[in-house]
């Protein structure tokens, strides 16, 4: 909306004030600073200049003929096309009710004449570093809304694929490990021991990759939001955890004790799947010829919050692994010693993340490790 022959990068500033001598001294004090000026001799002009060239910055005398100060700062305010520009007052008027009136018109500051030109100086900076401050925060949020709608439409495409990749990936590996134990059954006298070897090896790599398609189906659909947590009790959920992980505990004999625990805002699926993942790696991660030994403890935090605690006394983590730990596909361990699909501990950092907290770890080698979490407490309000 700026003329072409003005330079488009400087700020554009309105002074309106029926003295030709004030508009004479501003215009030209602003002018040496490398300011764009408009000028009006009353109310009526300057509310018509609004409209050809929206500045970014007007200066404001209030005593006027026609309308006055007030009476134009509260049109600009009531027009969209103007109603974000900053109006400094500038006037004579130096009693509290006329600067209480001039801020409750829309103000956004007020010098008393006669002014001093450093300080007419400084607050226009000052005004003008707020416009463009807020017009980034805008421009900002706006990005930041743009991003999140292609996030959500991201992570919708992706739970669609994995809702087709597990029919369509499942179906047929369901059907070639039917088929290699069926071979394996019927066969078994036909073939010699490498025949055995081979068919052996496709059945563990189809019963991989099948754990591979359920855990990225869970990490895939882990989507918390504060309208799905509920109040969830925590003993309960670690029993259902034990029970899934009961043949892994009876084949370790491994020991897990624990303190009472709370109720917390939760999913229940995601929290049982938490608690499983963590015991799950404790009792596979153990030392050789060690029996595992787990404990879950717990401490009640400021704000609501429970953080708990579950060491173990397996093979513990290199401290420079750490960042590895939660990263998907990442693995610190040899497979063929402790196999898996690198996804189960990124999928707690994601559940926990997904109800509000964080999770992290202390471990040392041939020690244990200890993994730490944060939910949230119901409001005793």
């Amino acid at each position: 909306m700026i003329p072409f022959s003005e330079d488009i990068n400087k700020p554009v500033i309105l002074i309106v004030d029926d003295q030709p001598d004030n508009l004479r001294v501003l215009s030209s004090m602003l002018l040496n600073k490398g300011y764009n000026i408009r000028k009006a001799l009353n109310g009526k002009m300057a509310l018509d200049t609004c409209q050809k060239v929206v500045p970014d910055l007007i200066l404001l005398d209030i005593m006027m003929p026609d309308l006055n100060g007030y009476e134009v700062c509260e049109s600009l305010q009531a027009d969209p096309l103007t109603c974000k520009v900053p109006v400094i007052f500038l006037s004579a008027l130096d009693d509290i009710t006329a600067k209480v009136k001039a801020f409750r018109a829309g103000g956004a500051d007020y010098i008393t004449k006669p002014f001093q030109t450093e300080e007419v100086l400084a607050r226009i900076h000052k005004q003008l570093t707020i416009e463009r401050l807020q017009h980034q925060l805008i421009q900002k949020n706006k990005e930041l809304q743009t991003l999140n709608e292609e996030l959500q439409r991201s992570n919708a495409e992706l739970e669609q694929f994995a809702g087709v990749a597990s029919h369509d990936l499942q179906s047929p590996l369901q059907l070639i490990m039917g088929y290699a134990d069926m071979l394996l059954w019927k066969y078994d006298s036909l073939l010699d021991e490498k025949g055995e070897h081979y068919l052996s090896e496709i059945s563990k790599a189809t019963q991989r990759m099948n754990q591979l398609i359920q855990d990225l189906l869970s990490y895939s659909r882990v989507r918390v939001g504060k309208a799905e947590l509920q109040l969830i009790d925590c003993e309960v959920i670690l029993g259902e955890a034990l029970a899934n992980l009961q043949e892994d505990i009876n084949g370790s004999g491994a020991c897990i004790t624990h303190e009472p625990l709370p109720i917390v805002l939760g999913d229940r699926t995601q929290l049982i799947q938490l608690f499983q993942n963590i015991l799950s790696n404790a009792i596979k991660f153990r030392r050789p010829q060690e029996i595992p030994q787990i404990n879950i403890s717990l401490t009640l935090k400021p704000n609501n919050f429970a953080e708990f605690k579950i060491q173990d006394n397996g093979i513990g983590i290199a401290e420079e692994d750490y960042p590895l730990v939660f990263e998907i596909f990442k693995r610190i361990h040899a497979y063929n010693k402790y196999p898996g699909t690198g996804i189960g501990m990124s999928l707690c950092k994601k559940i926990v993340e997904g109800h509000g907290g964080r999770i992290w770890l202390d471990s040392h080698l041939n020690t244990g490790t200890t993994f730490f979490f944060t939910l949230t407490l119901p409001s005793l309000a």
